[in-house]
């Protein structure tokens, strides 16, 4: 069975988690939204893309 989950999805559980849990300010996160934003419009954003998309695939090439 495969469970596909986005990844906005699965980044935005673990800052919750991240506030709740470990102390993680609001400002903290903001400032790394704000940091994805800015590296999604930068000339990196095709190989960060790439990147997730290799290990997306690495994961879930594993049969468990």
């Amino acid at each position: 069975m495969a469970l596909s989950i986005s990844a906005v999805v699965l980044l935005a559980i673990i800052v919750f988690l991240l506030i709740k849990k470990s102390g993680l300010k609001a400002g903290h996160a903001v400032v790394c939204m704000l940091l994805g934003f800015y590296l999604a419009s930068s000339t990196m954003a095709p190989t960060i893309s790439e990147l997730t998309t290799n290990i997306a695939g690495m994961i879930g090439s594993i049969n468990f």
